[in-house]
């Protein structure tokens, strides 16, 4: 099963994506995204893995999310991708046209359909608030906005976590 857990900063939707990977009884990969590139992101990295446990091998990739997804992905296990919105921003701004990111995302969306075990995306949700003043910052929420569409038409299940409630979008076959 392909799951996209969607939601704002602080909304729960990292600790819901693992109590249901950890429901799936499958062996938990844990493969991030983000680099800790100040303190601040240091803390918050270890804040994840403490509250993760000892039963997740961990997996660290800021852009080659799809690579990774092959390597790793089996029938008898599940990874969490924790978060799609960190790897957008590795990808974009590796280069600056910008393709980088064209290339990761389409391999993402190429791969995703056929690969076997239990795939968890966590993303964050930006496109509730006004639209952004800047160019890039209109970018980065257009292509975080249009990448959350296209893995919600393939997976099967997606859910938006507000306040720590799960709200489930979709829970079926994708479209």
């Amino acid at each position: 099963m392909k799951e996209l857990i969607l939601g704002g900063a602080r909304s729960g939707k990292s600790s819901l994506a693992e109590q249901r990977a950890k429901a799936s009884g499958l062996s938990l990969i844990y493969l991030a995204t983000g680099q800790a590139g100040d303190r601040e992101m240091a803390e918050r990295i270890v804040h994840h893995q403490q509250r993760r446990g000892p039963e997740w091998q961990l997996v660290e990739e800021p852009r080659l999310l799809a690579e990774r997804l092959q390597q790793y992905a089996r029938a008898d296990t599940c990874i969490l991708v924790d978060c799609l919105t960190l790897w957008l921003s590795n990808c974009l701004f590796a280069d600056e046209q910008g393709s980088e990111w064209d290339r990761q995302k389409q391999a993402l969306l190429e791969v995703l359909p056929n690969l076997p075990g239990q795939i968890i995306l966590v993303g964050n949700e930006t496109g509730m608030g006004v639209v952004p003043m800047g160019e890039i910052s209109r970018r980065f929420v257009d292509e975080n906005g249009w990448l959350h569409q296209a893995l919600a038409s393939q997976c099967q299940r997606v859910t938006l976590t507000v306040a720590g409630l799960p709200h489930i979008l979709k829970d079926g076959d994708a479209e």
